[in-house]
Parts: structure tokens; C-alpha cells; sequence
């Protein structure tokens, strides 16, 4: 299996933490080079997912598709039957290589299986399949965002670059959201096997979420007003009638808790 890990060349910094990474677990990677928007100023010109029709895709939220769509090209050409694509932000568990060396604990019905957490809520199945090392597998049945660190089937690698021939859209959205990659299985792996930075040292700010913001504030589009309380009251009773949904379905609520960094035994 081919573990890529996606990195612009203007951040060397990143490549050496990721090497640094790969040389912790004990397992190699392979660079792919990322598309720089700062390059390709003209990809906020190209035809976006009706999903983002109120809130458009910045520029490098489409340089970020196109550079995860080269990591598919990869995987798709692969004799492989699974390909792994990192972003060049992660930090991994201590048991990360156990896993990433081997893909016998990959379920046999898995199109995608999400390796980080993003420190979020979001909806699993509760039944569980053992992952060995102490991770176990999980159908994921809401959107878990980004998409930092995940698995997918060699198939499912060219869906995905049949489904964006022609059109843009986020690609967590396109991989986690249950709407748009409905007919895809996929699972989360608990705990997670890696998480950005971001949330673990802080020393990796996010360049995409800079980048995004940066244009948002220019269009406006960080302007929030406070919802009026009518609207807050239906949204807390839609939660609860969720909650009991989700209960009676076998499906709990959960923030992927992430591996420790450090091995233990």
C-alpha cells in the first residue's frame, strides 16, 4: 500500500516534520506535490458543487482537491488494492506504522476508512470490529471533517476522480459527508491513528484554513449575527429528537479520541 503525503514546495518545514513522523512510526511515504493556489490563481474560475452554492470554494480549497486528486491517480494506477493519503500536518500515533504497514484489518466491504480524528462530534455505528493493536472499526454515519489522514479502496480512488472530472467540491465533504458519498461504506478508525498538528502541538497552522478565512474576510463572509432565540429553541429540539433517532438506530455520538503519541506497551 502506497502512503502518500501531499506537500507544496514552498514548505520544506512540513516535508521535514512529516519525515520526522514517518521515521518515528518506522515506515516510509512517498511525496506528492501539492497544488499551490498562488500558482494557479484561475481555479476560483472553475465549476464548483451546488453544495457550495451560498458559500463558494476559495482557491485553496480547490487547490486542495486537485492536489488530493493526484494522490488518487496514484492509488488508481496501483496494483494495490488500497492507497493511504496524508497531508503534510499530521502528527501520528506511537502504533501508527503497526497499522500502516499492513491492510489485513482493513474490512473487505471498506471503500474509505478515516484514520484521523478532527476533534469534533459527529455520529458511528456502535457495533465495533477489531482493528488489532487496540483500535477497532466503526461505520461512520455523520461528517467528520477533514481530511488529513485516510484510507480508500483502489475503486473508490477512481470514483472519486470520475466524480470531480468536471466539478470542484471540498473534499472532506466529497469523502465524510453521508449526502454526498452516498453508496461509499465508510469507516472511522477508533481511536484515531493521527490528528494535525494544530490540535496536538501547535506548531503547523493550518495553511488551508489561513488561506480560506483570509478569503472569506474579504468577501464578507466571516460576518456572523447572532441567531434569533426561536430559531435556537427548533435547532436544540431537532438535536434531542436526533439524539433519540440515533439511539434507537444503535448509533451513539462520539469525538474521536486520538492514539497516544507516545508507544506504549
Amino acid at each position: 500500500m502506497k502512503l502518500l503525503v501531499i506537500n507544496l514546495d514552498r514548505s520544506p518545514d512540513r516535508l521535514a516534520h512529516m519525515t520526522a513522523e514517518f521515521t518515528r512510526i518506522g515506515i516510509g511515504f512517498e511525496r506528492v506535490a501539492g497544488i499551490d493556489t498562488k500558482q494557479h490563481p484561475d481555479l476560483v474560475l472553475q465549476p464548483q458543487h451546488a453544495i457550495h452554492a451560498i458559500r463558494p470554494l476559495a482557491g485553496s480549497e480547490i487547490a486542495c482537491l486537485h492536489s488530493h486528486r493526484a494522490c488518487w491517480t496514484i492509488i488508481a494506477q496501483d496494483d494495490a488494492p488500497y492507497g493511504a493519503v496524508f497531508e503534510d500536518d499530521m502528527v501520528f500515533s506511537g502504533k501508527a506504522g503497526a497499522l500502516l504497514g499492513d491492510t489485513s484489518w482493513v474490512p473487505a466491504d471498506a471503500d474509505v476508512v478515516k484514520l484521523e480524528t478532527f476533534f469534533s462530534r459527529t455520529v458511528i455505528q456502535r457495533r465495533r470490529t477489531s482493528a488489532g493493536h487496540g483500535f477497532s472499526m466503526v461505520r461512520l454515519r455523520k461528517g467528520h471533517p477533514g481530511a488529513g489522514g485516510y484510507l480508500l479502496s483502489r475503486q473508490t480512488a477512481r470514483d472519486f476522480l470520475q466524480a470531480t472530472a468536471q466539478v470542484n467540491i471540498a473534499v472532506d465533504d466529497l469523502i465524510f459527508d453521508p449526502i454526498v458519498s452516498a453508496g461509499k461504506t465508510v469507516y472511522q478508525l477508533v481511536p484515531a491513528l493521527c490528528a494535525q498538528d494544530q490540535f496536538v502541538g501547535d506548531r503547523l497552522p493550518s495553511l488551508l484554513d489561513h488561506e480560506r478565512d483570509a478569503a472569506r474576510t474579504a468577501s464578507g463572509l466571516m460576518i456572523r449575527q447572532r441567531k434569533p432565540t426561536s430559531l435556537r429553541i427548533r435547532r436544540e429540539a431537532r438535536r434531542t429528537l436526533r439524539w433519540i433517532a440515533d439511539f434507537c438506530r444503535l448509533r451513539r455520538r462520539i469525538v474521536v479520541p486520538l492514539d497516544p503519541i507516545e508507544a506504549t506497551d
